[in-house]
């Protein structure tokens, strides 16, 4: 049975810890909802399961059940102390103590070492967890890169709106590599009240199911689109040069008609776009 809020303020205490803002440190108190963010990747027995930021435990004792082994990732000090404690016995768990981001686009080492290792092996390796919402976007998009198969986890409201958007203000260069790496479901919305401390905004249940397109080329691709978005709303020809792209090869090599903006391509229309560059445009500065 998932932890109730007086539950997770024991275990806080007795750690001599407290809620951290700076860490985005929210712990789920709706049991009901544990139970789901637990079954949404779809775990089986042979998998390797991931779970960042663990914190007391209480989705940690859902994913343990399914026989699968998990490996958790608590930046925490006082935290990860109370994770080696409590689950010290179990077989199939094992942690990491530190950040899950050794930078803005790169995985910690040990973590990055586990799931090459469960890649090698043809492991299934599935994320569940209520993610720091400080770290999410980069973290979803590291990844996914990777190689996670699938990645379940709670975020802010507004972070899901833009990983699924397909336009307006909400669409962007996270859009787009997400969308060009994985099948993206928002699979329900999550109150305040179902967290501990409350937030100040709305929650949802994303699940990323890997579908890569992007192959070696996504960090280029990556510094491509946030090139081109830093002009979004400009007409695509003059983007594209303030980009560093041979702007009329390029359009007339995909049929894109120059007087769109940026913001108004389809993640599909963007790659296309990338792959006409040719060497002269200086994706890797």
């Amino acid at each position: 049975m998932a932890q109730t809020k007086k539950e997770i303020q024991s275990l806080l205490s007795e750690a001599q810890a407290a809620p951290r803002q700076r860490l985005g440190q929210n712990f789920m108190i709706d049991g009901n909802l544990v139970r789901l963010v637990a079954e949404a990747p779809q775990i089986a027995s042979g998998d390797l399961v991931l779970e960042i930021g663990p914190g007391t435990g209480t989705l940690t004792e859902e994913l343990l059940k399914t026989g699968a082994d998990l490996l958790a990732v608590e930046i925490d000090r006082n935290l990860a102390s109370l994770l080696r404690q409590r689950f010290a016995a179990v077989s199939n768990f094992r942690l990491i103590e530190g950040d899950a981001l050794a930078g803005k686009h790169s995985l910690n080492a040990q973590l990055l070492q586990a799931i090459a290792q469960a890649k090698s092996a043809n492991r299934t390796i599935r994320l569940a967890a209520n993610l720091p919402y400080n770290i999410a976007s980069p973290l979803a998009v590291e990844l996914l890169l990777a190689g996670v198969d699938v990645l379940a986890f709670t975020v802010q409201r507004e972070v899901a709106d833009r990983l699924r958007a397909t336009s307006g203000k909400e669409y962007g260069p996270l859009s787009i590599m997400t969308q060009l790496l994985a099948k993206v479901e928002v699979l329900r919305k999550m109150p305040p009240q179902a967290f501990w401390p409350m937030p100040k905004v709305d929650s949802a249940l994303v699940r990323l199911t890997r579908q890569d397109q992007l192959g070696k080329r996504a960090e280029e691709f990556s510094t491509f689109i946030h090139r081109l978005f830093s002009s979004r709303r400009k007409m695509l020809r003059k983007a594209l040069t303030q980009a560093e792209v041979d702007a009329d090869r390029v359009l007339a090599a995909t049929g894109v008609p120059p007087t769109i903006r940026p913001e108004e391509l389809s993640p599909q229309r963007c790659w296309d776009l990338f792959v006409a560059c040719d060497a002269s445009c200086e994706l890797r500065g």
